[in-house]
C-alpha cells in the first residue's frame, strides 16, 4: 500500500511551516535516512529525512509552499514491488491546496460545474493502531530485514508508522528496550502516550508558534480605520512566521507574568582594561567582547544565587542545575536567543567562540532547535546602539532577563570627590512569582562585583 509522507511537527507547538524546497524528485528511489526536503519555520531551516525506503510517486506540495499544516500529506511513497497502478483509488487525505503539478492536475474541474456533495474527510489515525491485521503484518521492507537480523518477532511489536505500520524506529526501540514478556510489552504499549503517525522525521526539532491574527475579524483595514488611520495612507506588510511568534509569546508574557525591574550602575573601566589584556594574549581567531564577559558574570552570579536560576510552573518552582544563558541576537525580521549551555562551567575564550558561531548561524537561520530552545536566563544588550537604559519583557519560562545599556563616561563620586568613570547601566526584570525583590537585589550584587572586579571571574 502506498505510504503518505506527512509534514513533520518540528516541535510540540508547531502547527504549520514552509516547505522551502524538495531535495528529491518524482521517480527517485530513497532509503531510510535520505534527505527529502527542507522545512522552514519561524527561526530555522531544517532537513527532513526519510524513515521508509521506496520510490517517490508524487510530490503533493510544491517547493516554496507556505502555511503547510503539520501532518498534512506532502508526498506519496511506493514500497518495494509497488507500481503506479497501486495509486488507483488511493487518496491522500488533507493535502494542502498549495500543491505541485502532480497534485493539481487531478484537482482541475469545470468551474461552471456545481460542487458535488461534500465527502467525509479522510481521517488520519489519532494514534498508531496494531501493526497486524489477521495474519498479515504491516511493516516496511527495511523494518522486516532489521527485525530478521535482530531475531525479533514482528507480531509482538506495535508500529508507529502510518496505519500502525512497523518502521525502522520501532525495530531500534525494541532492540534497545529491556527484555520482557510480550504480554508486558503489550500492556506498556497500550498505557504509553502515543503521538500522531508520521512518515518522515527531522534531523532536529524546531520551535514554532501558533498564528497571531489581527485583533479584529475585519482585518488590518478595519482595525486601523477604527483607530483613525485612513486606508491607502500606509503600506501593509503581512506578518511572517517569526513576527507572529514574537507577537504571541511576548503578549502572553506581558499579560501573564507579574514582573518588576531592578536597575543598577556598574563601573567597567577595570573590565575594559582586562578585556584588552586578554585579547592581546588570546589565541588567533579569539576576540573576547564585553558581551562575552557579561554572559560569564551572569552565569557566575546565578551559581552564587541558585534560587534565582529558576522557572515558575503551575506545580511548583523549577530550580535549574546549570546556568544556560540565552542571548538576544537581532536577525532580519526579529530576534532569536541562542543559548550558551552551562555557561557557569565555561571560560571566556570558550564563551566567545561559541557566541560567535551561534550568532553567525542565527542570522542565516541555521541554528538547531536545541541551540535556542530552553535556557534558564536571558541577556539583551543594546549598548552597541547607544541605548543608555531599557527594560525587557521576560522570555518565559525564564525567571529573569537582564537588559544591558551602553557604557559611557559619567561623573561619579569616589572618596568624597568628583571623578569620571565608564559606567554601564543594567536593568534586571524579574518574575515576581519566582524572584522576590531582595533575591533579585542580591543577584545583582554578585553580578556587579564580577563586572567591577573582573579578576574574580577567573577564580
Amino acid at each position: 500500500m502506498p505510504i503518505q509522507i506527512l509534514m513533520p511537527a518540528l516541535s510540540p507547538t508547531m502547527e504549520e511551516g514552509t516547505l522551502s524546497k524538495w531535495l528529491v524528485a518524482e521517480g527517485d528511489t530513497v532509503s531510510s535516512g535520505d534527505l527529502l526536503a527542507e522545512i522552514e519555520t519561524d527561526k530555522a531551516t531544517m532537513e527532513v529525512e526519510a524513515v521508509e525506503e521506496g520510490v517517490i510517486a508524487k510530490l503533493l506540495v510544491a517547493g516554496g509552499a507556505e502555511g503547510v499544516k503539520v501532518n498534512a500529506p506532502i508526498a506519496i511513497l511506493l514500497e518495494e514491488g509497488e507500481t503506479e497502478a497501486d495509486l488507483d483509488g488511493f487518496e491522500a487525505g488533507g493535502a494542502p491546496k498549495a500543491a505541485s503539478k502532480s497534485a493539481t492536475e487531478t484537482q482541475t474541474k469545470d468551474a461552471s460545474q456545481p460542487d458535488p456533495a461534500p465527502k467525509a474527510a479522510p481521517q488520519s489515525d489519532p494514534a498508531p493502531q496494531a501493526s497486524h491485521s489477521g495474519d498479515r503484518i504491516k511493516a516496511s521492507p527495511l523494518a522486516k530485514r532489521l527485525a530478521k537480523d535482530a531475531g525479533l518477532d514482528l507480531a509482538s511489536l506495535t508500529g508507529t508508522g502510518p496505519g500502525g505500520r512497523i518502521v525502522k524506529a520501532d525495530i531500534e526501540a525494541a532492540k534497545a528496550a529491556p527484555k520482557s514478556s510480550p504480554k508486558a510489552e503489550a500492556a506498556n504499549s497500550q498505557s504509553a502516550p502515543q503521538s500522531a503517525p508520521q512518515s518522515a522525521t527531522t534531523s532536529t526539532s524546531e520551535s514554532a508558534g501558533q498564528e497571531v491574527g489581527m485583533p479584529l475579524s475585519g482585518g488590518a483595514a478595519d482595525y486601523l480605520a477604527k483607530r483613525g488611520i485612513v486606508q491607502g495612507s500606509y503600506d501593509l506588510e503581512p506578518l511572517d512566521g517569526m513576527r507572529k511568534v514574537i507577537a504571541k509569546r511576548l503578549s502572553e508574557s506581558n499579560n501573564n507574568v507579574p514582573d518588576f525591574p531592578l536597575t543598577i550602575d556598574c563601573e567597567i573601566d577595570g573590565l575594559l582594561a582586562m578585556r584588552k589584556e586578554l585579547n592581546s594574549q588570546a589565541p588567533e581567531g579569539v576576540k573576547i567582547s564585553v558581551n562575552d564577559m557579561i554572559i560569564r558574570a551572569c552565569a557566575l552570579a546565578l551559581k552564587h544565587e541558585p534560587r534565582a536560576n529558576a522557572s515558575y510552573t503551575p506545580d511548583g518552582i523549577a530550580y535549574h542545575k546549570n546556568a544556560d544563558v540565552a542571548v538576544a541576537v537581532a536577525v532580519d525580521g526579529g530576534l532569536i536567543t541562542p543559548i550558551v549551555r552551562e555557561a557557569n562551567n565555561k571560560g571566556l575564550s570558550t564563551i566567545s567562540t561559541e557566541m560567535k558561531d551561534l550568532a553567525g548561524r542565527a542570522k542565516t537561520k541555521k541554528l538547531k532547535p536545541e541551540e535556542y530552545q530552553g535556557g534558564t536566563f536571558s541577556v539583551s544588550n543594546l549598548g552597541m546602539f547607544g541605548i543608555r537604559e531599557f527594560g525587557s519583557i521576560i522570555n518565559e519560562p525564564h525567571g529573569m532577563i537582564m537588559s544591558v545599556g551602553a557604557g559611557a563616561p559619567r561623573p561619579v563620586v569616589k572618596d568624597g570627590a568628583l571623578a569620571v568613570a565608564t559606567v554601564m547601566t543594567v536593568t534586571l526584570t524579574c518574575d515576581h512569582r519566582v524572584v522576590d525583590g531582595a533575591l533579585g537585589a542580591q543577584w545583582l550584587g554578585h553580578f556587579k562585583r564580577y563586572i567591577e572586579q573582573p579578576i574574580t571571574m577567573m577564580l
